[in-house]
């Protein structure tokens, strides 16, 4: 496991990689601090970061693995890894599953995604063969039929099960329908997408000995980024020092922040890739240090997760603390915002999900009082919504109850699409 001192990454970078180069043109010849480089343009980084006469690697792709990434443009791109980058990234990612839980002689079932590039199975099953304690890998993927991974789950009494949050809570919504809970799960990592406390809700009916934590957070486009933090809060995390730095910056400014509590947009140096160098790069999250120990931070989500209703602008975050607030019974395991435009307007349809055999969901009455009490509370916080409601600009809130399952994924990562915008487009 290796990680570069800055000052030698950067002059490697600038000399080897066209991208770094044309970037740090003006910079003085030597950098010992990363406030004195620039923060990479994601649209210009993956517009030079190509298949063909790519301008950021440092050298051929002779030696390397090709992932596929959406990265923070929402379109595939592609990232490298040579054998040592990828050894230093598993290993170090798998001494922080033990800080979320991993215990000597644990089952795991690792239930990511493979397949077409995508890493994030492969990434989990190898960092959990160079964690530093002993522990069986299942290597059952997300693309199983759910029957044979609850088969195999309770053949092979898996203690830990390790997925998507959407993955994790499909696999539970059939499992409160059919089996029963399983009581001997002991754990859920899960990774690659937010957590909220209705989907919770789900986990804890089938699986409810079972404590959920954060696999650690990373992106195969930025590396490593969080280790966990043991703790009741799964979205903290700390870097995973010496192999990356993390800053959060201001969203305005972008002055580094400092003072615990003040959100903004992360971004990461990785000192131990120097084929696709990754120096001072948006993750496309936001974050706030804690407070709570060294350079502790917590993750707040997506930096543009949302979208525009007419004039409104929608995160997905308004939508889940109002239904956090409004769900006063806890019925919600799941939800989605799906735009769409008819007679002339847009619209918002919010899909809520209920878990299978729950009495109060299947209530008409209940479930009408509580889509009234959660578009009451999102207007309450969104006032312009409303207010471009009685100037006739968009439809008023519409909610759609369905089942856990029949919320819309991608059919590549497996992950909850919270964001459907179904308007027509030229």
């Amino acid at each position: 496991m290796s990680a570069h001192l800055l000052p030698d990454l950067v002059r490697f970078a600038r000399h080897n990689s066209p991208f770094y180069r044309d970037l740090y043109s003006s910079l003085p010849p030597a950098i010992d601090r990363l406030t004195d480089l620039p923060v990479v343009d994601q649209r210009a980084f993956w517009e030079a970061n190509t298949p063909h006469d790519n301008r950021v690697l440092t050298g051929p792709l002779a030696e390397a693995t090709v992932y596929k990434t959406g990265g923070t443009t929402g379109s595939p791109k592609f990232s490298v890894y040579t054998r040592d980058e990828w050894r230093t990234f598993v290993t170090a990612f798998g001494q922080g599953i033990v800080d979320a839980g991993l215990r000597p002689g644990h089952r795991v079932a690792d239930l990511f995604y493979a397949g077409e590039l995508y890493a994030s199975f492969l990434f989990v099953l190898d960092s959990l063969a160079h964690a530093p304690v002993d522990n069986v890998r299942l290597p059952i993927g997300g693309a199983a039929p759910v029957e044979s991974t609850i088969a195999t789950l309770r053949e092979l009494r898996a203690q830990v099960v390790a997925g998507t949050p959407t993955t994790l809570c499909r696999l539970a919504d059939r499992i409160s329908a059919s089996v029963g809970p399983l009581g001997h799960v002991e754990l859920l990592f899960f990774g690659g997408e937010a957590l909220f406390d209705d989907q919770r809700r789900l986990l804890a009916r089938a699986f409810p000995r079972a404590k959920v934590r954060s696999i650690g957070y990373a992106g195969v486009d930025s590396g490593l980024l969080g280790r966990p933090v043991p703790g009741n809060d799964a979205r903290v995390h700390r870097p995973f020092s010496p192999y990356s730095v993390v800053e959060i910056l201001d969203e305005t400014t972008g002055e580094p922040i400092s003072a615990p509590g003040r959100p903004g947009r992360v971004v990461v140096t990785s000192l131990f890739r120097r084929l696709m160098p990754v120096i001072r790069y948006p993750v496309g999250d936001r974050a706030e240090w804690t407070g709570t120990g060294p350079r502790h931070f917590r993750v707040l989500g997506r930096a543009e997760e949302g979208v525009r209703v007419g004039p409104v602008a929608l995160y997905t975050q308004d939508v889940q603390d109002a239904i956090a607030s409004a769900d006063v019974y806890g019925l919600v395991v799941g939800a989605q915002l799906v735009v769409r435009r008819w007679d002339g307007r847009d619209g918002l349809v919010l899909r809520m999900a209920t878990a299978p055999g729950d009495a109060p969901a299947a209530d008409a009455g209940v479930r009408a009082a509580l889509a009234a009490a959660v578009v009451a509370e999102l207007q309450s916080v969104r006032p312009l919504y409303p207010d471009s409601v009685r100037a006739g600009f968009v439809h008023s809130p519409l909610v759609e109850w369905v089942s856990h399952g029949d919320l819309v994924v991608n059919p590549r990562s497996g992950k909850l699409i919270r964001v459907l915008d179904e308007r027509p487009t030229k």
